[in-house]
């Protein structure tokens, strides 16, 4: 698993005791997630591919575009803008890169606490970011689930898009994804989205 060599941790936030700097300090850090770029499409050439904040902001939207009244869609956007939240700190992940799942958590769960404690110092705003990112980790409440199938919605909605824009061949983001969706709409979603692709591939559809 020599793999995971390639991939540099920075050192977490080391915090200064000045609130307003550390604040000021985790502004900076998310920033971040404006630059970094999704490892999947890097690992398949896409050019310009989207960054980790591009995904974030989409599931946003597509989370105010539910007509589930049965969900707290104000939570459900809040929860797409702090799911990946932790990748500011160690990137974005992918499996090739020989990391286990139980490393991976354990580099997330660091990084979540040098944010709330050590950058946001534990304020009522870092508790619930907090809060909505354990939410969404364990997967308990209808919120969370559904945050998980747009997350899994959007990456298919974007492998979509780069088969349209670069000729890419993008088949195991799909696999991934649509099989696995479980609420209702967001299948819908899923369907309307695979038709598109038959279309665009020239294959009857289902």
């Amino acid at each position: 698993m020599s793999q995971n060599l390639s991939r540099e941790f920075l050192p977490l936030y080391a915090p200064t005791g000045d609130a307003r700097k550390d604040r000021l300090a985790f502004f900076h850090l998310i920033e971040k997630l404006k630059t970094q770029k999704r490892t999947g499409w890097v690992d398949n050439n896409i050019p310009n591919p989207e960054s980790i904040s591009d995904h974030m902001y989409r599931m946003a939207m597509l989370a105010m575009c539910s007509s589930d009244q049965n969900l707290d869609i104000s939570k459900c956007v809040m929860m797409c803008l702090v799911h990946d939240l932790a990748e500011a700190h160690v990137g974005d992940i992918a499996p090739r890169e020989g990391i286990t799942s139980a490393e991976k958590q354990r580099r997330e769960e660091e990084a979540m606490h040098n944010i709330v404690h050590d950058m946001l110092h534990n304020t009522p705003a870092a508790q619930q970011i907090e809060a909505l990112w354990k939410e969404y980790e364990e997967r308990q409440t209808p919120e969370a689930r559904f945050v998980k199938d747009l997350d899994r919605f959007e990456m298919a909605s974007q492998a979509f898009e780069y088969e349209r824009e670069h000729s890419a061949s993008l088949q195991p983001f799909f696999d991934s994804s649509l099989p696995n969706l479980r609420h209702p709409e967001v299948q819908e979603w899923g369907k309307d989205l695979s038709e598109e692709r038959e279309q665009l591939q020239g294959k009857p559809s289902a």
